[in-house]
């Protein structure tokens, strides 16, 4: 399979800091937790891919992929990362190529992300024969200036991370690698009226308060999965 280019846009990052032992008893190995002063993390990204293309065709002929995933972050022999719980997407085609050629977790759900006034308004139900039901439900804005993420040094650790690890569908870890610019980002506010992805990967939903940030978006090159 081909690298791909695409376009990242209107993203919230939704940030839950958590007791590592809860996060470290789903990771496979050999992944490890990745901690910022002493927590763990779990991440809610609503957003849309745009342009989803092989890399060198025109971004006129990409497609668009709205997305919904839950993310942890690791380390794999001293190497740092994202780990997907799940990726949940609206475009059948696309989450069937995903599973098939990328190996990746992909789930079909139906989603919407719709823009107005400045305000994001998301929503996603998984309708993925056989998988566990799971649904988002919410609106969210940008609230501040905005800032580069690597001068701020938990955004740094969330969000400045080149390289994803994912669990295929037949248990094999694999993994690719991502380039892009660093991320510019926003404080954000949400108003979450359905969040049931925690429950769907097997964890308790967190009762910390989440820390929040919003971001326009960002042009990406990502490499082929390969297995670890």
């Amino acid at each position: 399979m081909v690298p791909l280019e695409m376009g990242w846009r209107h993203l919230l990052f939704e940030n839950y800091p958590v007791d590592p032992a809860v996060v470290d008893a789903h990771l496979p190995d050999p992944l490890a937790v990745d901690e910022f002063d002493g927590d763990a993390w779990l991440s809610v990204v609503p957003f849309t891919n745009v342009a989803v293309r092989p890399r060198g065709v025109p971004a006129r002929f990409g497609m668009a992929l709205p997305e919904l995933n839950l993310r942890t972050y690791v380390t794999c022999d001293g190497q740092p990362g994202v780990y997907f719980f799940n990726l949940d997407a609206e475009g059948l085609l696309g989450v069937v190529g995903a599973r098939l050629f990328q190996h990746l977790p992909y789930y079909y759900a139906h989603i919407s992300l719709d823009v107005a006034d400045g305000e994001v308004a998301f929503t996603s139900h998984r309708r993925h024969p056989g998988a566990r039901p799971a649904a988002y439900e919410a609106t969210y804005r940008p609230t501040d200036d905005h800032f580069r993420a690597p001068e701020d040094p938990l955004a740094r650790f969330l969000v400045e991370r080149y390289r994803f690890y994912t669990q295929s569908p037949d248990g094999t870890l694999r993994y690719a690698d991502v380039e892009h610019e660093p991320w510019t980002l926003s404080p954000a506010t949400a108003a979450v009226e359905r969040n049931t992805l925690f429950e769907a990967d097997g964890f308790a939903h967190p009762s910390s308060t989440p820390i929040r940030y919003y971001s326009p978006g960002v042009d990406v090159t990502a490499s082929r999965s390969k297995s670890w």
